[in-house]
């Protein structure tokens, strides 16, 4: 039986300190729970509990005045309506309830506190944890990396998951929401899957599920086996001259420009779609990429080739030479399956990407004599170990240039203004 009584509960006053103002008062009713009556004549319930290793004072609720009086199973009649851990105000029957009932938890090694609160959070659907983990952890990303954690979600996670609670999802609801594209887009599907597992992380830790995160053994078991090997499709470097002249003789629509401009530059598409005017100098021959639109998040130097410089002359008038180099229909940046429709027209297999292993296939077999860290360099890899990256100032860009030009001759000679394909570097170089 409890210490306090309806009575004390009523008549309890806040403590006088020895500056003769009013302080806090607590009272014991036993077990750990205790009426604390502030300065002000609030007054509180509080649990005390051991958790772990921890002492812990657990606010309850206020003490309802207005129940106080009636009858111990008032509470209970309360109660039926509203859940005991939901109540803000308590009368001392239901304040010992509530106490015995987090009591019993904290024994068990479950947090009393979370207990407390778990119905009071609103648990929300994985569409709405992908935009709240969106907004807190993109914080720390660049704007490229957030904005394809989104779409990837969005496109390929939202559609199966979305509606569902976010404590709801489990191995099943996972691999039916990456089944459709495990085969077909395998790249995308693994991208997918992480950030599932980002959001479902995001969200333990915000206290909207309890549950561990799906298991990996049984995503796999649930999947069936990926082809071996992921690399991109790539065009045999010798097939790149006779494309590049079958493409220079057709119209050279934004997404065709594009596609033979990240070939002759051996750039990201990503990067050559965002590319902009202001970031080429063409009386220098360069393409200045900030880090913005870089994969390692740093800038980078690209040298362009005679080729590359005529194909952007010929793509746009003197006069019209700002902004976006590559624009849309709709006015803005050209979309990636842009460039993969313009190289499917052209009856090729390969993916866009694959330009970059063609050039590195090419600088191999050719150029024996440059370092393969020109190459490397030139697709804007990083290269040698932290130590050797820290003694190596030079971007060796001379040498990036000479390579640069005579890939450019040896893919596209007719922009180059030579009549031959050029397989070697001179020795100069």
């Amino acid at each position: 039986m409890g210490k306090l009584t309806v009575l004390k509960v009523k008549s309890a006053k806040p403590g006088t300190g020895k500056d003769g103002k009013p302080c806090k008062a607590t009272f014991q009713d036993g077990d750990g729970l205790a009426l604390v009556c502030a300065p002000t004549g609030a007054k509180n319930w509080v649990l005390r509990v051991q958790v772990g290793k921890r002492r812990r004072d657990i606010g309850l609720g206020a003490v309802d005045l207005d129940g106080l009086g009636r009858e111990s199973f008032a509470g209970e009649n309360r109660l039926a309506d509203t859940s005991l851990m939901l109540r803000k105000t308590l009368t001392l029957p239901e304040a010992r309830e509530k106490a015995a009932a987090l009591r019993k938890l904290a024994k068990a090694g479950i947090d009393p506190a979370t207990e407390r609160d778990r119905e009071r959070v609103k648990i929300p659907t994985f569409a709405e944890a992908v935009t709240e983990a969106h907004k807190a952890l993109g914080r720390g990303w660049a704007d490229r990396t957030a904005a394809s954690f989104k779409a990837s979600l969005e496109d390929h996670a939202v559609p199966k998951l979305g509606k569902l609670p976010v404590d709801a999802i489990g191995s099943a609801e996972v691999i039916g929401a990456l089944a459709p594209i495990w085969n077909d887009k395998p790249v995308m599907a693994r991208k997918v899957r992480s950030r599932i597992a980002q959001v479902l992380a995001f969200a333990k830790a915000r206290g909207w599920r309890k549950d561990a995160l799906p298991d990996a053994r049984e995503l796999r078991s649930g999947l069936s086996k990926q082809a071996r090997g992921g690399n991109f499709a790539a065009m045999p470097f010798a097939e790149v001259p006779d494309f590049v002249a079958g493409e220079l003789g057709k119209d050279l629509t934004a997404s065709r420009a594009a596609m033979l401009f990240t070939l002759l530059t051996a750039a990201r598409s990503g990067e050559v779609r965002q590319a902009t005017w202001e970031q080429i100098d063409l009386k220098a021959g360069t393409w200045t990429r900030p880090a913005a639109i870089m994969k390692m998040n740093e800038g980078h130097v690209v040298t362009l080739s005679a080729a590359a410089v005529a194909l952007l002359e010929r793509f746009t008038p003197k006069d019209l030479r700002a902004g976006l180099i590559f624009v849309g229909l709709r006015g803005g940046a050209l979309s990636d399956m842009s460039l993969t429709k313009a190289l499917r027209t052209a009856g090729r297999s390969e993916s866009v990407h694959g330009f970059r292993s063609a050039f590195r296939d090419w600088a191999a077999e050719l150029m024996p004599t440059i370092p393969a860290m020109v190459a490397e360099m030139a697709l804007a890899h990083r290269v040698g170990t932290a130590t050797e990256q820290a003694y190596l100032r030079s971007d060796l860009r001379d040498m990036r240039r000479a390579m640069m030009d005579a890939w450019g001759r040896f893919a596209a000679p007719s922009l180059s203004g030579v009549a031959d394909n050029v397989g070697e570097l001179m020795a100069s170089a």
